[in-house]
C-alpha cells in the first residue's frame, strides 16, 4: 500500500525513477506521505481570524482560511483578498501540524503558535493595523 502511495506521489509531482528511489533514503518522507494521505480525507486546517483591527486587506472577527493537510490553499473556502504578510505567518504552525500528522499524533495537540498574528504592531506602534489567527485541525467538510 505505501509502495503504491508513493509511486502515485511521484506521478502527480513529476519524479523521474531515480528520484522516486532517492525518496525512499531515510524513511521518514515515506512515512508521511503515507501519513498525510490518510489524513488528508479527515482533516483540513484552519485559520479563524479572531482579532482583527485597521486591517489594509479588510481581515475581519471570523473569516477563515481552509488549508489541506499538505498546507495548501483551498481557495473557493478562503477570501478573495489574503495579505502575504499575515498568510506567512502560518508557515511554522502548519509544518507542526504536518509533523504531528505524520508521526500518528493528535494534530492539534501542538504547544507553539496556535495563535499567530501579522508582524504589523499596530498603528500605536508606528505600524498600520493587526490581525491574528486561530490554527487548528478540524474535520474536513464532505
Amino acid at each position: 500500500m505505501a509502495e503504491e502511495i508513493i509511486r502515485r506521489y511521484g506521478q502527480r509531482v513529476g519524479y523521474t525513477e531515480s528520484e522516486v528511489e532517492m525518496f525512499h533514503e531515510g524513511g521518514h518522507r515515506i512515512r508521511q506521505v503515507k501519513r498525510l494521505s490518510q489524513a488528508a480525507s479527515k482533516y483540513s486546517i484552519q485559520a479563524e481570524v479572531v482579532s482583527a483591527k485597521h486591517c489594509n486587506s479588510g481581515h475581519r472577527i471570523g473569516q477563515t482560511f481552509i488549508l489541506d493537510v499538505d498546507g495548501n490553499f483551498i481557495s473557493k473556502l478562503c477570501p478573495k483578498k489574503i495579505c502575504v504578510y499575515l498568510i506567512s505567518q502560518l508557515a511554522i504552525p502548519v509544518a507542526l501540524i504536518n509533523e504531528r500528522l505524520s508521526e500518528g499524533l493528535e494534530p492539534n495537540d501542538f504547544h507553539f503558535m496556535r495563535y499567530i498574528r501579522c508582524p504589523d504592531a499596530g498603528v500605536e506602534c508606528y505600524g498600520y493595523g493587526e490581525v491574528m489567527l486561530k490554527i487548528q485541525v478540524v474535520p474536513r467538510a464532505k
